[in-house]
């Protein structure tokens, strides 16, 4: 088994610290997200009392970059998840949300093939394939840090300086269309 298989131990020290246990050296929670967005799992460990730390440390991940702005809960959702630990929901709100993840990732998977397996009646229709790129594009680079995703490993890059702005700028309007939709929602 390799060491990517299996959790990277870090360990918190008394002072709070934290230490990778792999590279012997002190981390962040920042180095600690950066290291998931990769795929790696981690375990945090006390080093005193051994208890395991980790899903306190991966909430205040979430609830540090919800504080930056980089809300991806929406209130609604936050809201349900309080409530939940006050109804019977508390047992099934894990199971739920880990098929919801699954689910999502299974629909991108499926997008993404949908959108590259041929032949397609659209195919024919004349800006078709630029269409097509844009979107697989956009779908990986949405997706693509999160392990299982297709494309998270590596994504395709854009040929010309011209193309990698053309896309920027397609990526970013598809965003604020789709930010605009869930709005209305």
């Amino acid at each position: 088994m390799s060491n990517t298989d299996k959790p990277l131990l870090i360990k918190r020290y008394a002072s709070r610290r934290l230490y990778n246990t792999e590279t012997s050296d002190y981390v962040t929670l920042e180095d600690i997200a950066a290291l998931i967005r990769k795929g790696r799992e981690v375990q945090i460990i006390d080093l005193k009392s051994g208890d395991d730390l980790t899903r306190q440390y991966l909430l205040q991940i979430v609830a540090d970059h919800e504080a930056k702005g980089e809300n991806v809960l929406p209130v609604n959702v936050l809201t349900d998840l309080v409530r939940s630990y006050t109804t019977g929901m508390q047992a099934v709100m894990p199971q739920f949300l880990a098929s919801s993840f699954e689910m999502l990732r299974n629909s991108q998977s499926k997008m993404v093939e949908n959108l590259s397996s041929f032949p397609n009646p659209m195919a024919s229709m004349p800006g078709f394939e630029a269409m097509r790129k844009q979107q697989e594009a956009f779908l990986k680079s949405m997706m693509g840090g999160m392990p299982g995703w297709p494309g998270a490993t590596s994504s395709p890059a854009p040929e010309t300086e011209e193309e990698k702005d053309e896309d920027l700028a397609e990526i970013r309007k598809q965003l604020a269309e789709l930010q605009a939709k869930l709005s209305k929602l």
